[in-house]
């Protein structure tokens, strides 16, 4: 089927349609209870056109991130700028799922080219690919950046609403989505190059820079009304962090793929160990991050040229 274009005037702030987020989720959640199990997604592409990137915040991001000043955006930036359009498919009244309690899986980033502080760039976000998993349900939430119609930039964010029970026609009769385990497959981790130390308030100074204020990365009071022990840091984050380390343009070059799986969050404050190390055949880089001591994952990943 054939999506809707809806055009939205500019990029809506995150703080709105968290509220909208919130209410959607407990009505969808009696719902659910209701009715057994959730609707399609809608066929929509929300799009922004005519946007800018703010110098400021970018030099904030790039500040906070340890980046080299550069006018060209790095690609966690650019999520930061398309993020809010596909959260806005998200809180729409049809979107089947509960914001509220969703978790961020894994992340795949492809840029085609950069996108450059001056220019005008336009957004595109939409949801597909709905299908079962063992702890609920799996949805992708597509974002497309374009500069005069060219596509530099393109993320697929995958989340696990948990709890979802997805009708069997949804997914396709892809019958075998049913058993797929949420267990990451084990990670041999790379020999250790940094030791991130994460001072409790690295959730508010990126939340600043990004927009990105969702209570359980602020504080712990915050965080435990939501069901956390403490706050946690953002994915994104501890992710554009690591592909600060490995420096792309230096190292694979302006275009690539960027991919990351999260696994155990990280509470604040806390320690990350890090490392990364080149693929073979010079391909590109693989990177994790995880607890010092337990040697628990947080998340891992890898940077190719493409």
């Amino acid at each position: 089927m054939e999506r809707e274009d809806i055009l939205l005037a500019e990029i809506p702030a995150l703080g709105g349609l968290y509220a909208t987020g919130a209410r959607q989720s407990v009505r969808l959640t009696r719902q659910q209870r209701r009715e057994g199990h959730v609707g399609d997604l809608p066929h929509v592409v929300h799009e922004v056109a005519g946007a800018e990137f703010d110098a400021g915040q970018l030099s904030a991001y790039q500040h906070l991130l340890g980046i080299e000043a550069r006018d060209a955006a790095p690609a966690g930036f650019v999520h930061i700028a398309a993020f809010p359009v596909a959260t806005s498919v998200m809180v729409r009244e049809d979107f089947p799922l509960p914001l509220l309690g969703m978790v961020h899986i894994s992340n795949r980033v492809e840029q085609f080219a950069p996108v450059v502080l001056g220019e005008k760039f336009g957004v595109r976000a939409w949801a597909q690919d709905l299908r079962p998993h063992r702890r609920g349900a799996l949805v992708d939430v597509v974002s497309e950046v374009r500069v005069a119609d060219e596509p530099r930039w393109r993320g697929t964010s995958t989340y696990l609403a948990k709890g979802v029970s997805v009708p069997f026609a949804a997914h396709g009769g892809v019958a075998e989505d049913a058993a797929e385990s949420d267990e990451q497959a084990e990670v041999t981790l790379p020999r250790q190059s940094g030791l991130w130390k994460l001072s409790a308030s690295i959730g508010r100074e990126y939340g600043a820079v990004s927009g990105d204020r969702n209570p359980i990365h602020l504080s712990a009071l915050s965080a435990k009304a939501l069901g956390f022990p403490r706050a946690i840091a953002h994915g994104m984050y501890t992710a554009a962090r690591a592909l600060a380390v490995i420096d792309p343009v230096h190292s694979v070059g302006e275009q690539f793929v960027w991919t990351v799986d999260f696994a155990k969050p990280v509470f604040l404050p806390g320690t990350v160990a890090f490392g990364s190390e080149p693929l073979a055949g010079g391909a590109g880089w693989r990177y994790a991050g995880w607890h010092p001591k337990k040697g628990k994952l947080h998340f891992s990943g890898q940077v190719t040229s493409s």
